[in-house]
């Protein structure tokens, strides 16, 4: 049931447009797995063999990290509606921070969040769809709010310092140059 493809097929990209859900897979060399869930409007497909996203504040920043010491990363989307299907993107990742001369250019292509605190550039290498006969239906109702306006309270000073506080390390204590390092 499953079939393998080396880019993003034209199918594939209506379908990952329309997804409101999206799930990113990391693991450093040792330490944790990282799956997370992302959504808002946080996706832009580049290319055939390119995707980006906007990586926003979160209580952890496990993705940074991972990807600084192994650039290996899977992006997972579900169809929770309609036919069913799971479409996975494999490759390798690449932090762009707000300081690097590529995120002018690739914010761009994102609404504007206070939040925003990396974009993740994806070579994809492998495509990869399978079934999902066991994934259940499940209807949208719409997006949460709740980040955006916490980020707004917080205010641009306010998200620096919890970038310090909280997402600077990952849970295992890798470094996510989330900051410019300055030890």
């Amino acid at each position: 049931m499953g079939k393998q493809f080396t880019e993003i097929r034209e199918d594939q990209i209506k379908f990952i447009t329309n997804q409101k859900i999206f799930f990113v897979g990391t693991a450093g060399a040792e330490g944790r797995v990282n799956i997370s869930p992302k959504g808002m409007d946080s996706l832009r497909i580049i290319s055939k063999n390119k995707v980006i996203w906007l990586n926003l504040t979160g209580s952890g920043n496990e993705t940074a990290a991972h990807l600084l010491e192994k650039q290996r990363i899977t992006l997972m989307f579900c169809a929770f509606e309609g036919k069913p299907l799971i479409l996975r993107l494999y490759g390798k990742g690449k932090l762009v921070h707000r300081r690097d001369a590529n995120w002018q250019v690739c914010s761009k292509l994102f609404p504007k969040y206070i939040g925003a605190r990396q974009i993740i550039e994806v070579d994809v290498d492998l495509v990869q769809k399978s079934c999902g006969f066991g994934v259940p239906f499940f209807d949208y109702k719409e997006d949460r709010d709740l980040l955006t306006k916490w980020g707004n309270a917080k205010g641009e000073e306010g998200i620096q310092a919890y970038w310090v506080e909280k997402n600077r390390f990952s849970i295992d204590g890798k470094p996510t140059k989330i900051l410019e390092e300055t030890e």
